[in-house]
């Protein structure tokens, strides 16, 4: 089975076409400014051109048709047809608590999408809109919806709720959601197959470190604890969000500035962060340079990431009660090794130790750990459209 995997923004469209039978990349690519005018970026993996021009996207509609034409075509084709595509899966961010697992797409979950989206305003209407473009173009392939949300469903009562009144909860649905689901849920299973164990026997901590960053605590193949909250912008310091700050400081912030909750909350989601502390850049690469040219303000913004990192990762050992394994994954995880080293200075209390030759390696599935350290450190890249993929054929599959 030929499986298509969207994911949708709310001006932008990335997808990749993988071939189930071994698991085999065929496509990806990327559209853009769609609603404005229109650009696609089509590489093939069969050794055709790639395709990287404007391209007129009015809709998303507009945007899943030139898709499916690049896929199809003579020149930069890697299927004769679209009846190959036997069904497409889509990255859904928040599912809320209506869905612990992923789902196949009918109207009654389109419903369920619809009331989570006081939730997710940003994210779950561009994930709608990548869904009805599918429709309208695919017509009645099979859809299948996997929620970033639905892996952390399995955290207990003591870790998702927050100590507010309860009502706000009952009545508005006020809770730790967490976010990255799928990206923890791949790298945990992977190391599980690495560490030669049942992943129902290990107690595992995942750090998915990118420009947004959380962490999550798994024992025995679920989630019990992470980061993110009720929306992404809880937990660690990352690019422009501020992570776990002091809830007043929003009030002291508007009195002594005048600006309303709206602008204050953009504040602290895109102007805050390593970049808000350095001044600098967003981009951890930028901040390693700056800081090694003595811009303390850089150091600074990598310190209090890499401490935070630190204190969220021996939290999670406490929650456990222990800890087998730590992996790195996403962006930051899997190619800076400067991080990984500062963060696992901070854990030699748990016998870690870290083999700096193997540290420096990247782009692999890699023990980073020496093999005396009492925790094994592993650097995972992350696969979120092969989980995607996969659960669309079992689901698919299923019916």
């Amino acid at each position: 089975m030929k499986i298509l995997v969207i994911n949708c923004g709310s001006s932008s469209l990335k997808y990749q076409l993988l071939d189930m039978e071994g698991e085999k990349l065929l496509a990806k690519g990327l559209c853009e400014r769609i609603g404005i005018d229109g650009h696609l970026t089509h590489k093939p993996q069969n050794g055709r051109p790639v395709f990287n021009e404007d391209v007129p996207m009015p809709t998303h509609t507009e945007a899943i048709a030139a898709v499916l034409e690049k896929l199809t075509s003579p020149e930069y084709g890697v299927v004769e047809s679209m009846s190959e595509i036997g069904a497409v899966g889509h990255r859904v961010v928040h599912g809320g608590e209506k869905f612990a697992c992923s789902v196949r797409i009918d109207d009654a979950v389109m419903d369920a999408l619809a009331e989570c989206i006081p939730l997710a305003p940003l994210h779950n209407p561009a994930n709608i809109t990548g869904i009805n473009a599918c429709k309208a173009v695919m017509g009645d392939v099979p859809q299948v919806a996997v929620f970033d949300t639905a892996f952390h469903q399995t955290m207990p009562g003591k870790a998702f709720m927050y100590p507010i009144p309860y009502s706000y909860y009952t009545d508005l649905k006020v809770r730790r959601y967490g976010f990255h689901g799928t990206s923890h849920r791949y790298v945990s299973k992977r190391a599980a197959e690495m560490m030669g164990k049942p992943i129902e026997e290990l107690k595992l901590i995942s750090c998915h470190m990118g420009n947004g960053s959380s962490i999550c605590a798994i024992d025995g193949g679920k989630s019990v604890d992470t980061s993110m909250g009720f929306t992404p912008i809880a937990g660690l310091p990352m690019g422009t969000r501020c992570g776990d700050i002091d809830v007043s400081i929003l009030e002291y912030l508007s009195a002594n500035t005048g600006k309303n909750i709206k602008e204050l909350t953009t504040i602290l989601n895109k102007m805050s962060g390593v970049l808000g502390v350095s001044g600098v850049s967003s981009d951890f690469r930028d901040l390693d340079v700056a800081a090694n040219q003595g811009n303390d303000r850089a150091r600074l913004a990598l310190d209090m990431f890499h401490y935070a990192v630190a204190k969220t990762v021996g939290s999670y050992v406490a929650a456990m009660n222990g800890v087998d394994g730590i992996i790195f994954t996403a962006g930051i995880g899997e190619n800076s090794a400067t991080t990984r080293a500062e963060i696992c200075k901070y854990l030699t209390y748990l016998g870690i130790e870290i083999c700096p030759e193997c540290n420096k390696k990247r782009g692999e599935d890699i023990f980073i750990s020496t093999e005396d350290s009492k925790v094994k450190v592993m650097v995972i890249p992350t696969n979120e459209e092969l989980v995607i993929a996969r659960d669309t054929r079992d689901i698919v599959e299923g019916l």
